[in-house]
Formats: C-alpha cells, structure tokens, sequence
C-alpha cells in the first residue's frame, strides 16, 4: 500500500508533494501542476513526479530509452514520484505498466514554454500580428520531441487543460500553464498527431466547470453534428499565383472591371447522390463555369465553420477553420490557387460584427464575458439572437484582426466581404428607447467598432496591398470607403444598398406606372461617386419569400424575361462593380434554398440559356470595354444623354475614360417599340451596337439596329442619331472613329 505523503518528513522525501497538492492533481483541480509535476530540484538532486492513471508502476526514462530510475506509488489514483538520474531539466518518458499491459508516456510537464516574452509584450500592446501561428494548436518539434502546442487565451480561468482523443478526455492529463500577463494557457503536448479532435476543459474562477470549448484559433474542426477542434498540419500549398497577385497589387482597383459571382459552395451543385461537394469537385465545375461566364471574382458566403446549415455560415463558431463540409483545409487553398491560375479572384464573406451562443463556442468562454459584452445592452444582437464582440478589448480586436490577416496570408484571398457593418457602427441598432448604452459623448456611434474596422482596414491593405475590403452597409455612414487617414473607414468598396432597393422597386412595377416613379433610376446618380460602390443583387434579395430575380419583374413571362435582360444590362452599363447571386444568370424561377442545387435544368429552355449568354456578354463587354469600368467610381466617367423622358421612360447616359471610345448606354424600361427615336451623342459619325438585349439569341424580339447608328451634326455643332429602341430592352452604341 502506498504511503501517505503526511507521513514522509519533507527533509526525508523532497521529491513528494505534500498531500493537498497531490489531491488537487488528482482531482484536476490545481491551478499550476507545472509547480508539482515533471522534473524539480531539490538539494539531493533532480526528482520527477506524474500522474498516470491506471498505471502501477513506472519508471522514469530518457529520450534515448536509458532508464533513470523507477517512481514510487503515492497514490493509488496514478500519483508516482521518486529521484531520477538527470544532470538537468530534461524531457521525461515514463513506463508505465498494468499486469501484463505497458505502454509509454512523454511528460507534458518536462517541457519548457513556447512562448516568449516579446510574445508577451506585443500582446498586451494589442499589436500581435502573427497571433495565427502562436495561439491554437500547432504541430511543433520542441526540445527534441515532436507534439502540438496549444495555446488559448482565458484570463479568468481557474483552470484551463486541453483534452482531446489522445488523453481519453480527461483534464487532468494536459493542464495547462498559465502566462499571468496575458491570461494566456499553453502547453506542449508531446506525442499529438495530426488529426486528433480536441476541446478546451476550463474552470471558472468560481469552481464551475464549463462546457467544454472549441479552439477560437481552430485551423480545423470536425464535420457538424460534431463541433470538436482537429489538430492540423500547418498548411502546404505550392502557389502558382503570383503573377495574379502581382497584378492586384500594382492597380487602382477603382478603375479596373470587377464583376463578382456571389456563392454559396453547398448549394451551386451537389452530387447525384445530393451530398455536398468538395473543393477539388467544385474547382472541377465551378472555376471553368465562372471563367467561361467572364466573371472576375467569386465571393462565398461565409465558409468558416458553423454549426447550423441553415445560418449559411453567418453565425461562425469557428473563424480560422475552413468549414469541414468541403474537405480538409488544403482543398480550400487548392481551389484559390487554381482560381488565380486563370485570373479569377476570390472574395470571402467575413462576420466579425458577432458570433453565435452555443455552448461550444465563444459565449462566457471562460465563465465571464471574455469575447462579448457582459451588459445585454451592447452585448447581445436581438435580430440574430447573437452575441456582439467587445470592441474596447485589445485581446478581442486582435483575434479578429489576426483573422482577417490570416485569411489574406494562408489562403491569398483577394478580398473580404465584411458582413453586417452597420449594426457594428450604431449602438442603437435595432434597439428601443432605453436598450442601448451611449457612447462617451453620449452619441449612437459605436466609437470603438470604428477603430477596429480602421485598424483592420489599415494592417490588411499594409500587409496586402492587392486584397480589397468591401462593406455590406446599409445607412449614410459617412466616408465607409475612403482612407483612414482622411478620416475614412478605409474600406475598399461599399456596398450600393440604396441602387439595389430603388431599381428594385422600378422593375416591380408595370411599366405603365414607370413614368411616375422616374426618380427611382435617377436619384442614385446624386450619390453614386460618394463612396466606391458595387451593385449587388445578393443572395439577400432571393431569400425569405422575396422570390427570385425573375418572379420579381413585372408583366407575363415574355416580358418578365426581357425586363430582367433590360435590369441587368442597365446595370452592367450603370456606374459602379457588379455583383450577381449564383442562380440570378440564368433567371431561376424558385427562391434560393441552401438545402438543394440550383436548377440547372433550366439551361435547356431557351429563354433561360438566352438570360446566361447575355449575362457571359455583359461581363466581357464590361471587361473589354474601359470606357465602362476604367472611371466606375469618378463623376467624370458619367454623362447623361437622356434623363427626363419621364413619358417613355427612357434613359440614356454616356460611360467615357479618357482616351478610350465612350460608350452610349440607352434603355427602353416600356413594351413600347420605338423606330425613330431622337438621342443626341458626343460626337458625329457611325456608333456601333455591340450590345442589343432584345437580340433573338438572348430570347428577345430581334429589333435593333442593324448593328451600327448614324450621329449627324447639327446646325448648333451638336450630334444627334436617329435610332431603333426595341420594347424592354437596353442598348450599348460605341463610338466607331
């Protein structure tokens, strides 16, 4: 029977703790086991001590296999201790054994820190750029051995262990050492593989123990139902990229065509078996289609990971994690490299605004209010039923800013999508009365939501110059896209939310009614140089009963199709980056779901096979054309030609760039067929027609014409051309000479 450590003299038996400790080992609740286990010193020389549960004995070994010395039961629960023979601090293995069972452990507790001091220091100065490769789980060959260390960041903890498939997920095993000036835990856990799951056991300051958590710098997790972590391999990639990237980094993005496929990755096409595809099966089908289509971007909703389908990854429980759906993270970096092979970029949609209340994730993580605000009022989103992130923590705005970097650096994405800006920017935002805390001048504006998205906006094109950030917002915000240091949140590219709902609001009505509600095509041109904009026709505008694009036009199917060729081409035309929702090209009927394919069958009508050529035709005449894209964010690359025919519902605009062929946009938003209508144009002499949305090979009536126009000049010195404009439909004339 084993000796009771009360009744050892300390002066007899240095190497044994006293028995307080060896209980609180025991019962997996002693705060520093770096304190009690793994080698000590003491005046007669080195001793080791460990816990092993179900072994009984053990004998202390080298690295190299030599025995140093066999450890006495303290314990019956797995407590060993005993002198050893090392000259120094050495890692330890141990033999264990069992009756006739043996099987060998490396000492998690003979092993020095990972991280250092300026580690320290750059984290309390909240200036940590490379926090993805320090917290987490990495693979690492420390003091000779290889393993993985762990690192998470719980100031309030009382305890912190990692348990996972290689301790049996007991938290006794692998408790962690805590940095006291950052609240960080880490350990080295020798022997991890790769590809074993793991969570995080934490106590609280309290005594209460939490809902085991996932790692927040998770570079891996497992497929949902299962919300485990996964030790991973630090990713590998031979990139053949860079003349893709060089070329991002050394133009004006404002002034280059952007027309980006916004997609949703489970739900574009799926297997015959309706199962998801991976990332290697999407690069087969989807990089071809969206090169063939001309499109310059893709951008994902969110493909973090995320434990609920449904939230189409808008509620992340994992930010560093490629979504498990598709495969391992390599896939994901295979396929945007093979998207860059052939000049297409990749966009990510990124939610930083909040995160999601399951027990597994980022909520009360470790027993306070760490990630989000502890006051309800600021701390908890009432439309999404989320949690809002602590803006005013430096810890906080690093694990989001790192995120961002990470992304960019990892996997060379071109741009992020930052989701749900504005209700990061008003305190008050869907709140009541009385709900929301004012900000330090007693104001709305969310103070510290501004720097963060200033910072991260300044740190990421500093460190990426090719990447853009765009904005989904939705208010008057001032300056969203202009520099931080003009006074800017430094944003890219903004969302054009108010072009979306006016013309929106146009092409739902009969064109009988048009007339009336002229200003709703024309208002967007008092604003459209304010900020650098993108179009977007989103996902959001074919979900939850709003119907698709095509159900949205007015009048029968003939003239619902020609309206949505007209929409779109006014877009294309119009001044700004474009943005179309996958299933949008080709006019799919039924509403966006995320549990089934798009209906591809559809391609096999002509109407519809009509509505993908013209939009494959508008990307790569937008593309080809500077005089439409080179000047999409300056006034001067705008001129209206025809702007009050409220009668006809006519409009005409010019899209110019110096030193290129301006181009002459004129759209017919009735059925009725004009034959001779009367437009003034800059210039006399032959315009070509190089884009006619009623042409029969778009499914349109064939009107037009002829393929070219006659400018001729007046007595005052201006142009005039006489000219067909087909019913419903949108033309483009270029200038031939």
């Amino acid at each position: 029977m084993a000796k009771s450590p009360k009744t050892i003299g300390d002066a007899l038996q240095p190497e044994v703790p006293s028995a307080s400790e060896v209980a609180a080992i025991i019962a997996g609740v002693h705060s520093d086991p770096f304190a009690v286990l793994g080698i000590h010193q003491t005046d007669r020389g080195f001793c080791a001590r460990c816990f092993i549960p179900g072994a009984e004995t053990v004998t202390a070994v080298a690295l190299n296999g030599q025995d140093l010395g066999e450890l006495r039961q303290i314990d019956p629960a797995g407590f060993f201790a005993g002198p050893v023979a090392v000259g120094g601090f050495h890692p330890l293995r141990y033999r264990a054994c069992r009756g006739d069972a043996e099987w060998t452990v490396t000492d998690p507790y003979s092993f020095g820190p990972v991280l250092g001091p300026m580690d320290d220091y750059f984290v309390r100065e909240g200036s940590h750029l490379r926090l993805f490769d320090k917290m987490g789980a990495h693979p690492l060959k420390h003091q000779g051995v290889d393993g993985f260390h762990f690192a998470v960041w719980a100031p309030n903890a009382e305890r912190v262990s990692i348990v996972g498939d290689f301790n049996e997920w007991d938290g006794r095993r692998h408790v962690m050492r805590l940095r006291r000036d950052t609240g960080i835990w880490e350990i080295f856990a020798p022997d991890v593989r790769p590809g074993a799951a793991y969570k995080f056991e934490i106590i609280g300051k309290d005594g209460v123990l939490q809902p085991l958590k996932a790692d927040p710098y998770a570079r891996r997790a497992e497929l949902r139902p299962k919300n485990a972590s996964i030790t991973a391999p630090e990713l590998e990639q031979e990139w053949d990229d860079e003349a893709h990237r060089q070329h991002w980094a050394s133009v004006d993005q404002r002034r280059q065509p952007i027309s980006i496929y916004e997609v949703h990755a489970g739900s574009w096409q799926r297997r015959d078996d309706g199962s998801l595809l991976s990332w290697d099966e999407l690069a087969d089908r989807l990089i071809p289609y969206c090169s063939d289509m001309g499109f310059t971007h893709i951008e994902f909703l969110p493909i973090s990971e995320h434990p609920y389908d449904p939230s189409w990854g808008y509620q992340t429980t994992g930010l560093y994690a490629p979504t498990a759906r598709f495969g391992e993270p390599e896939g994901f970096a295979r396929f945007v490299n093979g998207c860059h092979k052939v000049g297409i970029g990749i966009i990510l949609d990124w939610v930083p605004a909040h995160f999601p209340t399951d027990a597994h994730g980022l909520r009360w993580f470790d027993g306070t209010a760490l990630y989000e605000h502890a006051d309800p009022r600021q701390g908890f989103h009432p439309d999404w039923n989320t949690a809002i992130y602590n803006f005013g923590r430096s810890e906080v705005l690093s694990y989001l800013i790192n995120n961002a970097l990470y992304w960019t650096e990892k996997f060379h994405l071109d741009g992020l999508r930052v989701d749900a800006v504005a209700s990061m920017l008003y305190l008050d935002y869907s709140r009541k009365e009385g709900e929301w805390v004012p900000n330090e001048y007693g104001g709305r504006e969310n103070l510290e939501a501004v720097r963060f998205l200033q910072n991260m906006n300044r740190l990421v094109y500093g460190a990426h110059p090719g990447v853009m950030t765009i904005a989904e917002e939705s208010t008057s915000w001032p300056k969203v896209s202009q520099p931080v240091h003009e006074g800017g949140l430094g944003f890219g590219f903004k969302w054009n939310m108010g072009f979306m709902h006016d013309t929106l609001s146009y092409f739902s009505r009969d064109p009988v009614h048009r007339k009336f509600h002229h200003q709703e095509i024309t208002f967007g041109l008092l604003y459209a140089f304010s900020e650098n904009f993108v179009l977007p026709i989103s996902h959001d505008e074919v979900v939850h009963g709003k119907g698709s694009m095509i159900a949205k036009m007015a009048g029968d199917d003939w003239q619902k199709f020609a309206n949505l060729r007209s929409y779109y081409a006014f877009m294309w035309g119009y001044p700004g980056k474009k943005l179309l929702f996958m299933g949008q090209e080709f006019a799919q009927w039924s509403e966006w779901s995320e549990s089934r394919p798009l209906d591809w069958n559809l391609l096999q009508y002509a109407l519809h096979e009509g509505m993908r050529r013209l939009v494959r035709d508008l990307n790569f005449t937008y593309r080809s054309k500077p005089a439409l894209h080179a000047r999409d964010c300056e006034g001067d690359g705008f001129e209206w030609l025809i702007v009050d025919d409220h009668d006809n519902s006519v409009f005409g605009w010019l899209r110019k760039a110096p030193g290129q062929k301006p181009i002459a946009v004129i759209c017919n938003f009735t059925p009725v067929y004009h034959e001779r209508y009367t437009v003034s144009l800059p210039a006399a002499g032959r315009w070509r027609e190089i884009l006619n949305t009623d042409a029969e090979i778009y499914g349109g009536s064939g009107k037009g014409n002829g393929g070219r126009a006659e400018a001729r000049a007046g007595a005052d010195g201006r142009a005039t051309a006489t000219i067909t404009l087909p019913p419903l439909a949108v033309i483009m004339l270029e200038q031939e000479n």
